[in-house]
Parts: C-alpha cells; sequence; structure tokens
C-alpha cells in the first residue's frame, strides 16, 4: 500500500468516525429525523449535481435501481436514522462502537446463510470483534446507558450488514454519484415522512448547531464518498475496507475531544479488541480474494 493510499483510507476513517460525535450535536437540538432528512435532501442535490457535471446518467440499470431503493431505505433511513434517535440517549462513542461491528455482522451473516467460508483467522477475528463489542456495552449498560439507545444502535447496524450482503456489486457499471444523491433523496423520502408524523420541526439558528448540520452534509456526505471511491480505484476494495478497523478509535477519541465524553478503562480495552478483530476479519477476505 503506498503513501497515497494510507493517507486516503486515514483521512476516509477519521470524517466517518466523526459523523457520530457531529450528529449528538445535532439531535441535542433538533428533531433526529427530520434534521436526518435535511441532510440527505441538500447532499443529494450536491452528489447528484455532481454526476450530472461529470456526464454520469440518470438511466439507471434495474440492479442499480434495486441498490438505490435498498440502500436509501437500509443504509440513509434505517441505518443513520436508527443512529440519530439513538444518540438522544446514548453517547456518540457507543453509538460509533457498535456501528463499527457492521463488517463483523457481514461476515457472520455470509458465513451463515450465504455459505461463505471463514478461515481460522476469520473465525478469530469475529469472535475477538463481537467480545469486543459487549465488553464495552456492558460496562456502558452497567453505567447507566439507555438500553433502548443500544438496541436501536443494533438493529441500524444489522440492517445496514444486510443491506450490503444482499446486493454486493449490484451498484457496478458507473454513474455512482448519481446512484448516491439517489440513495440520499430515498433515505430523505422516508425520512420526511416519519420526521412528520413522529416529530414537530424545529430549525435551531444558532452558530453550533448550523456548524454541525454543514459538517454532516459535506464532510460525511460528500467528502467521505469521495474519498471511498479514490480509495476503492487505489487498492481495491477488500484492502480499503481494512481501514474501518480504524473507526472504533477514531470514534471514541473525537467524542472525547468534541463532546467531552469520558473514555473508561473498558471502552480502551474493548476497541483493542474490537479492532483487532475487525482487522483479522478483513485480512481474513484479502487473503480469501487473492488469485
Amino acid at each position: 500500500m503506498n503513501l497515497r493510499a494510507l493517507v486516503t483510507g486515514l483521512c476516509f476513517a477519521l470524517i466517518w468516525s466523526s459523523a457520530y460525535a457531529v450528529a449528538r450535536i445535532i439531535v441535542a437540538e433538533a428533531p433526529p429525523l427530520l434534521s436526518l432528512a435535511l441532510r440527505f435532501s441538500i447532499s443529494g442535490v450536491v452528489a447528484v449535481g455532481i454526476g450530472l457535471l461529470l456526464g454520469q446518467s440518470l438511466r439507471l440499470t434495474r440492479a442499480q435501481w434495486r441498490a438505490t431503493l435498498i440502500f436509501g431505505l437500509c443504509q440513509n433511513a434505517l441505518y443513520l436514522g436508527l443512529n440519530f434517535i439513538a444518540m438522544q440517549w446514548i453517547e456518540a462513542s457507543l453509538a460509533a462502537i457498535i456501528a463499527s461491528s457492521m463488517p463483523l455482522i457481514v461476515a457472520a451473516l455470509g458465513w451463515a446463510f450465504r455459505g461463505e467460508r471463514l478461515s481460522p483467522l476469520g473465525v478469530l477475528g469475529l469472535g475477538l470483534g463481537f467480545s469486543g463489542v459487549a465488553l464495552i456495552m456492558a460496562a456502558r449498560l452497567t453505567g447507566g446507558a439507555d438500553p433502548l439507545g443500544v438496541v436501536f444502535c443494533l438493529a441500524a447496524a444489522l440492517a445496514l450488514a444486510t443491506a450490503t450482503l444482499t446486493l454486493r456489486g449490484a451498484a457496478s457499471g458507473g454513474n455512482l454519484w448519481i446512484i448516491v444523491g439517489l440513495q440520499m433523496w430515498v433515505g430523505a423520502a422516508v425520512l420526511w415522512v416519519a420526521g412528520g408524523l413522529l416529530e414537530s420541526w424545529h430549525l435551531p439558528t444558532n452558530p453550533q448547531w448550523i456548524a454541525a448540520m454543514t459538517y454532516q452534509i459535506f464532510m460525511p456526505g460528500i467528502a467521505a464518498t469521495v474519498l471511498w471511491f479514490a480509495l476503492v480505484r487505489q487498492i481495491g476494495a477488500v484492502k480499503a475496507s481494512s481501514f474501518h478497523f480504524l473507526n472504533p478509535f477514531f470514534g471514541v477519541a473525537i467524542a472525547a475531544a468534541l463532546l467531552g465524553e469520558q473514555i473508561r478503562a473498558t471502552d480502551i480495552a474493548g476497541v483493542v479488541v474490537v479492532m483487532a478483530g475487525i482487522l483479522a476479519v478483513q485480512r481474513a477476505r484479502e487473503t480469501r480474494a487473492r488469485p
């Protein structure tokens, strides 16, 4: 892996992990579903606009439409919607750690339901990863973390993992920016309806909330997408996915720095174990993918 790919991957992991702490700032002052719907509406305009400027087409294949609809629902509406709701009650660091288990869930579901073989290293990685998450969750629940928020985060990770496993490769064939933008609009449509039924909208005007929302729109929403595509082009999807093992560490560190969340000894131990587990699973997938 060259220096350019390393820097790209680190920037991607850092931006992606920062979304949880920033989301906690947003939901502290505004309804979570409607805030997320606003974010996706604007991000979708930007992504589709970039796609059109790049000459991409609004005409998608059947597989691309299927990927757009399912990921728009599972990733944007369910995964992020449930996480935004949960962060009204639990700390951003815990949400980031639970969300980081998604690659582990994908590997476990692939083994259980699709017959995908796991090497001994992959099995070890799954055991380590889930053990680390369980350690942190048990300590946090004992310390007073809201169980409902934890359940929402787990359901969110499961929804995204299921979609990822179901639609691997379905969005191939170009038009990536158009697909990303349309996925955001699908999520926005669902969230506007759900938020309209369940929440009352009020738009904060203080600088902190506006800055947090702007960051969510352009950094995790747009910049992280650009970095991810660039990383995949440079080193391939399997190697690129290995950078997800940094998400637990970055998520906890950013939440502590930005929000003043306490870092416990069990958090440090659990994060190390989770990172090792995710890295082992990714290394096992990388080895299996080699010709």
